[in-house]
């Protein structure tokens, strides 16, 4: 296993075979992040970017996700408003664009920047004692962290308009059904549970795995004719890496093993149909 960051840190990073794991670990404050822990977020991120893990899990500690962003701190209020909200988005961008699989491991509040962390993974593994909400209205705010992209996106236009004008706090069943949670497990197991979905997630094509992160994220600026376009040229680039090993493993009764590296073989000449 190779760790990042020690222990004591509030916000670490580690590494356990192709899986990476940040942990939000700042229990005075329910998990919210101040300047620094952003900071030290961003800089996780980019040292997940350049390793080689294949998915990356994002989990509060102590039965909290994260309770949003920490403001009570004011070191840093000479800087002018547009600065410090840039601070606070660069890492929820590079989050979101991460090229794997981001799982979000949600075990109490996700609440403001907090449910703009969780909206920005792929999947939500989520505890029934967890909660989701927008928070900004009751503080005379409109939404912010990149909320008011992804919430459309994960829940509909107008789910996320009830969600942004009342403010509501969604229990972890309402937030299952309204979707913006992917599993729903009991506190007990959702260690367990998200592991073995990292394992699983780690094992698939990492190459054609990128490849239908992007092409789902930008479905929504694509025409139809432009997404096939897209399609297209990454099917290409799977029969010169993963694809191969498939059929030879399935041809040998075998599972196999993807390696993401390009093989680099003419498209055979039955590959013309999906």
């Amino acid at each position: 296993m190779k760790q990042e960051s020690s222990p004591g840190d509030e916000v670490r990073l580690a590494f356990e075979g192709p899986v990476a794991t940040i942990t939000i670990d700042r229990p005075a404050v329910r998990n919210a992040m101040d300047r620094d822990a952003w900071t030290v977020l961003a800089g996780h991120l980019e040292a997940v970017t350049r390793s080689d893990a294949r998915v990356l899990v994002l989990a509060g500690a102590g039965g909290h996700f994260c309770a949003g962003a920490d403001t009570s701190a004011r070191r840093h209020a000479d800087l002018h408003p547009l600065d410090r909200l840039g601070h606070v988005t660069a890492p929820l961008v590079a989050l979101q664009e991460l090229p794997i699989p981001v799982v979000a491991k949600v075990d109490g509040p996700a609440v403001g920047a907090g449910l703009s962390l969780a909206l920005a993974a792929d999947l939500v593994v989520a505890t029934t004692r967890s909660r989701f909400g927008t928070a900004f209205a009751r503080r005379g705010l409109s939404l912010d962290t990149g909320s008011s992209w992804l919430l459309p996106r994960v829940v509909g236009l107008q789910t996320a308009k009830r969600l942004a004008y009342l403010a509501e706090t969604l229990d972890a069943e309402e937030a299952r059904r309204l979707g913006l949670v992917t599993w729903l497990v009991p506190p007990g197991e959702v260690d367990a549970f998200t592991a073995d979905l990292a394992l699983r997630l780690a094992a698939a094509p990492p190459v054609a795995v990128r490849l239908d992160k992007e092409l789902l994220g930008r479905s929504h600026e694509r025409s139809f004719r432009e997404a096939v376009a897209a399609e297209n040229i990454a099917q290409v680039v799977n029969v010169g890496t993963d694809s191969p090993t498939a059929r030879e493993a399935h041809a040998r009764g075998e599972r196999p093993v993807f390696t993401g590296r390009w093989r680099g073989r003419p498209v055979p000449s039955d590959q013309g149909d999906t």
